[in-house]
């Protein structure tokens, strides 16, 4: 019988805590990462005005779903206002960079102002759950929509608030081609972070809330201290995504964060992939790029029969609420899920099963 030399494994084995914690589950997905990334790299130099300014508002409301993702995917938290966050967090980066404070540095200073709100906001979440705890998040949404109405000192009321201009060593980031480096180094930054968070004991601590509060209580994991973490981190990243929004347009109005924008958040990591990291991602880009999809969609219909062009902006809303109740239903776990399912398919192949 002849000797076959280091046979390769049929799964996916880890014999050591080092192996289970590893950023990349394989070096060839570590590399393809960092492919994809040089890859972006080259985009601002081949791309039009229109993909860029695509794959920035993917970047920038990836960001916010990353934080949702934390509090709804790996701690088990609901919260109905994400999209004031992500609001408070623009105005913040506008005001901090009016008192004469460099942009790129008013946007951490955003994140760190909108993780001190969302905490205090996320106190309830120490005693309540469910239904309650997403009727008490759902209060924050309409009291920051209120604040933003009023308070004209820091948000411009009615009349909305003026964001300065990024630079950096003077090069002015007015343009897509230079935002873009700076929205992508955010995502690279905060993708890598919630990546590391996961493995870490705090993360851990973070999931086992999540799949059981009790026994994690008697493990000795302090329930509130974990629960109002994990808002604070979800505000960070949404204070984070808002702030670039606002300057990447330049003008912030209350009216861009309304209830309907913290369910797009919502229906961005239920899509993607409930606690998956690279999931937030694919669902923010699914659920940007779906209405324009649907236009297009409606434009072909309409030439066949006239009267659907009437109804195409309807068409356009209805299809994000379709594509989250197919996807609970067909798909419940997520684009990710259906990724995984193809990756391993390709690896089996030609015995996949």
């Amino acid at each position: 019988m002849a000797h076959v030399p280091n046979p390769r494994p049929a799964g996916d084995f880890r014999t050591s805590y080092g192996a289970d914690q590893t950023l990349f589950r394989t070096r060839l997905e570590g590399r393809a990462t960092v492919l994809i990334v040089a890859g972006l790299l080259l985009v601002p130099l081949v791309a039009d005005i229109g993909v860029l300014s695509q794959l920035i508002l993917i970047g920038i409301y990836g960001i916010a779903a990353l934080g949702l993702n934390v509090l709804v995917g790996m701690t088990g938290q609901i919260s109905l206002g994400h999209g004031a966050f992500f609001g408070f967090g623009a105005f913040a980066s506008a005001w901090i960079a009016s008192q004469g404070i460099p942009v790129l540095l008013a946007i951490p200073l955003a994140g760190l102002m909108t993780t001190a709100v969302g905490m205090i906001f996320g106190l309830p979440a120490a005693r309540l759950k469910g239904l309650y705890l997403a009727i008490a998040t759902l209060a924050s949404q309409f009291i920051l929509q209120d604040f933003f109405a009023r308070a004209a000192w820091f948000t411009g009321g009615p009349y909305g608030s003026l964001a300065e201009t990024a630079s950096l060593f003077g090069l002015a980031l007015n343009s897509d081609q230079r935002y873009f480096y700076l929205v992508l180094f955010w995502v690279v930054v905060s993708y890598i972070a919630v990546a590391n968070l996961a493995r870490t004991r705090d993360g851990r601590a973070l999931v086992a809330v999540r799949d059981h509060y009790l026994s994690a209580e008697i493990m000795g994991i302090n329930l509130t201290r974990y629960r109002v973490m994990a808002f604070g981190i979800s505000s960070f990243f949404a204070g984070i995504g808002g702030a670039l929004y606002a300057h990447y347009l330049g003008f912030v109005s209350a009216e861009g964060f309304t209830i309907l924008l913290s369910i797009e958040f919502l229906a961005m990591i239920i899509i993607g992939g409930l606690g998956s990291v690279a999931g937030s991602i694919l669902g923010t880009a699914f659920i940007l790029l779906l209405p324009q999809v649907m236009e297009v969609f409606a434009g072909a219909l309409a030439a066949l029969f006239p009267a659907i062009a009437q109804g195409s902006a309807y068409i356009k809303q209805m299809s994000v609420g379709a594509a989250i109740i197919l996807f609970l239903v067909l798909e419940p776990e997520g684009l990710i899920h259906r990724w995984r399912r193809m990756r391993a398919s390709w690896k089996l192949f030609p015995f996949s099963h």
